[in-house]
């Protein structure tokens, strides 16, 4: 369900700022209109635009993909393991869980049956939501 959360967000969004446009109070319901899709984008499946697919990502040499984060939009502790590489987030390849159903597969397969987010998968191994600190270590290697 709380994949297609954006939906009911932007569904609920239009219709509660049509019901307050009706009222004649535009600036809110341009307000309310805005804010639910800033939140509708946030949590969508395409934020951040087309990731890798988990089979492209596993065709790479081993030395080209040291690490792989699993991820999906909206979620927080994706979002503290991002900010916590800075500039070496870039260095990792991220592979949106929600674009890829071979992805949530892999997550499913590591992780006991559940989507955990994110999963990163460090010279082979799988580690799920590590320390910033750990996928740090091995980018800057």
């Amino acid at each position: 369900m709380q994949r297609y959360l954006w939906v009911v967000v932007a569904v609920f969004g239009l219709y509660a700022a049509s019901s307050i446009a009706l009222e004649g109070q535009w600036p809110l319901a341009a307000l309310v209109l805005l804010a639910a899709a800033a939140f509708s984008w946030s949590s969508s499946p395409w934020k951040g635009g087309r990731t890798p697919r988990h089979r492209e990502v596993m065709a790479m040499p081993e030395q080209d993909r040291p690490v792989v984060v699993y991820w999906r939009p909206g979620c927080g502790f994706c979002g503290r393991l991002r900010s916590g590489l800075g500039g070496l987030a870039d260095d990792a390849h991220w592979v949106n869980i929600w674009q890829d159903d071979e992805a949530a597969a892999f997550v499913r397969s590591v992780n006991d049956g559940n989507e955990v987010v994110p999963t990163v998968v460090i010279d082979g191994l799988p580690f799920t939501n590590p320390d910033p600190s750990l996928v740090r270590e091995r980018l800057s290697a």
